[in-house]
């Protein structure tokens, strides 16, 4: 619902500027440079789709072999001792403690289609011990905050965008992205505890948060350290070498657990035709909407505000071409993907604006998405303080890409 105003309003809006335009400033170009936008965008929609199947194949179908081999429920094991304190509210010995952390280990690697249906699998089991089934309970609020907050290991959709781009190197974006979802999950997480007022300082809850803490501070001191080129060329060695890495990993368990590599490679490549076919209408529809907003000058003004705050409070402003990304993305994932396709259409794809884009794209989920479809499926009205922690979590998560971008790539 909220994406549909938004896309109405970028018509309208368009609509009048131009209007304005023509009738105060006699530009006769900018109707023409609307419509002229409206071809162009919708072309460029479905190239981007159409390279989208190759590649897409190709990730899915290591994703599949990973599945297949093992390693969502390696992860499961490896953070449940965590989570069974973070929810202590939920039974320990209860089913949906697998559901939730399959469905959060699903999203660290990417694997969207897995992870849904665990995420709500595990939202009906935690229903089931909810006292209020109209009011969510602080179990699923923690869950729901924690997904909002997007924890992600390989943010594979956002290195095929950026490879369709032109980017010289589509994985350079992987270690400041994980960055940055891991701030914006250190304070969902840290702010949900707070309204509920779990133990924090418990020994185990600290030896995970204090060693992720430590390892993500001693990362950032690293690259603070280094010259501009310096950081920018480990970081693209770096996150190539994680990468193949986790390519070898995934094939090397998958295969010594005597699964048929081969195969599972061709199911999981199989789902990527299917998905790229499917978000044609969805990336055409928000880059049309965008196109028609730019042509009229109505990114620009909106630019030029933002400009002005931020100059007038003393603050860098290089950053503020890539907002857009990050104001869409709570209210929908595909809205940001599009303002994300135009940033790097319009500044280039491995410019400081279309790194950061691409960071802030993956920095956090869609907030209000997630929280419609998941309470949504079992009923809950009430949603308490989960809209409050999940847009706080967003908050940290955007702040921290803009400052990480500026570390590496400005």
């Amino acid at each position: 619902m909220v994406l549909n105003y938004i896309w109405i309003g970028f018509f309208v809006i368009a609509f009048v500027i131009a209007l304005v335009k023509l009738v105060f400033m006699g530009d006769l170009a900018v109707f023409p440079a609307i419509m002229d936008s409206t071809f162009e965008t919708a072309k460029t929609g479905f190239e981007i789709s159409l390279y989208l199947t190759g590649v897409l194949s190709l990730w899915l179908g290591i994703m599949k072999i990973g599945e297949r081999g093992g390693v969502i429920k390696i992860l499961g094991r490896l953070i449940s001792p965590l989570f069974t304190r973070l929810m202590p509210e939920l039974p320990k010995e209860h089913p949906a403690h697998g559901s939730i952390i399959m469905n959060l280990a699903a999203n660290m690697l990417g694997l969207d289609n897995a992870a849904t249906p665990m995420g709500l699998k595990a939202m009906e089991q935690m229903q089931e011990v909810n006292p209020k089934k109209d009011q969510a309970s602080n179990p699923q609020i923690m869950f729901l905050v924690l997904n909002t907050s997007g924890l992600t290991l390989i943010p594979v959709s956002i290195m095929v965008y950026r490879a369709q781009a032109g980017a010289v190197s589509p994985a350079d974006i992987f270690i400041p992205i994980l960055l940055a979802t891991f701030f914006s999950t250190i304070a969902g997480l840290l702010i949900v505890a707070f309204y509920q007022k779990l133990k924090i300082w418990d020994k185990v809850v600290m030896a995970y948060l204090g060693g992720m803490t430590l390892f993500i501070v001693g990362l950032i001191y690293l690259f603070s350290q280094m010259s501009q080129d310096a950081i920018a060329e480990v970081s693209r060695q770096a996150s190539s070498i994680i990468l193949f890495g986790i390519i070898i990993a995934f094939v090397g368990l998958a295969a010594w657990r005597k699964v048929n590599v081969y195969d599972a490679f061709i199911d999981g490549a199989k789902d990527g035709f299917g998905i790229a076919v499917k978000i044609i209408p969805y990336l055409i529809a928000i880059l049309v909407a965008i196109g028609v907003f730019r042509a009229s000058g109505g990114m620009e003004i909106l630019m030029d505000g933002f400009r002005y705050l931020f100059t007038a409070l003393g603050v860098n402003t290089d950053f503020v071409e890539a907002l857009p990304t990050a104001l869409m993305k709570p209210l929908s994932g595909s809205g940001a993907r599009g303002m994300m396709v135009d940033a790097m259409a319009t500044h280039g794809a491995d410019s400081f604006v279309g790194r950061l884009a691409s960071t802030l794209q993956g920095a956090t989920d869609t907030t209000f998405y997630v929280i419609a479809v998941y309470f949504g499926s079992v009923g809950i009205k009430n949603t308490r303080y989960a809209v409050t922690c999940g847009l706080f979590a967003d908050f940290v998560g955007i702040i921290a890409a803009i400052i990480i971008g500026y570390l590496f790539f400005h």
